[in-house]
């Protein structure tokens, strides 16, 4: 088994009067992708945002490698090496594509190499390069996202719903360029609903469901186990496809 890069323990997080996660115990191997998969509300954007420290856990630990960072800012825990992509996108839509990546270079001028390993990656980067982020299409402005949270390396990036509401093609460019991805050093914690592609990228896997991890094991255990993806999410690969 890969070391654990991340870990959480019996953590807790409230926002307002609403206990969300109800302790969550989840562990992300490093170099591979791990996903977590649930129904809508099942916790799983809250998991990431907690892991990024934009709401504090109000109980458990979370550890990054060999340091606890439950109560870390999110500016130091960036620092660490973790990067987020928001089911929003969190694009600037008023700046050009270009100006949206110098600000993710937080380093200094970004590496000219890493540019153009990024722009094969995802080719309307190039090609957009000067044009306004707002104009981007939608599966456009993902791939800005994501190719904003890359353009400096990073141990683990969280990505919420990479591929919500875009068209089968662009899905299978953002797929292949995750698979690119995963190839690096780079570990990713993935939160999708597209079940399909989530197995065909996913290394592990856990399920949410009221706040709580009640499945954690390995994709392709779950992907030939139809039973069990019927018992834990109601649905079966095969009407997913």
């Amino acid at each position: 088994m890969s070391d654990i890069l991340l870990s959480l323990s019996g953590v807790h997080t409230h926002i307002g009067p609403y206990h969300i996660l109800q302790g969550v115990d989840l562990l992300v191997p490093e170099g591979g992708v791990t996903v977590l998969l649930g129904r809508n509300g099942a916790g799983k954007t809250t998991t990431l945002r907690t892991i990024m420290g934009l709401w504090t856990a109000s109980r458990g630990d979370i550890r990054f490698e060999d340091q606890v960072i439950t109560k870390f800012a999110t500016p130091e825990i960036s620092r660490r090496g973790i990067a987020f992509v928001p089911e929003d996108m969190g694009i600037f839509t008023d700046l050009t594509v270009s100006e949206n990546m110098m600000l993710a270079a937080s380093n200094g001028p970004i590496d000219e190499k890493r540019l153009s390993w990024i722009t094969d990656l995802f080719p309307p980067i190039g090609t957009f390069w000067k044009s306004s982020a707002g104009t981007l299409s939608g599966g456009q402005k993902q791939m800005l996202s994501v190719a904003r949270a890359i353009i400096e390396p990073r141990r683990l990036i969280l990505i919420d719903e990479p591929t919500k509401g875009l068209a089968p093609a662009i899905i299978k460019s953002m797929t292949d360029a995750l698979k690119e991805l995963k190839e690096t050093d780079t570990t990713i914690l993935l939160v999708e609903q597209n079940f399909a592609m989530a197995s065909s990228i996913g290394d592990t896997v856990a399920v949410m469901d009221d706040g709580r991890i009640i499945h954690a094991g390995n994709m392709q255990e779950l992907v030939e186990d139809t039973a069990l993806q019927e018992k834990l999410m109601g649905l079966t690969l095969e009407v997913h496809q």
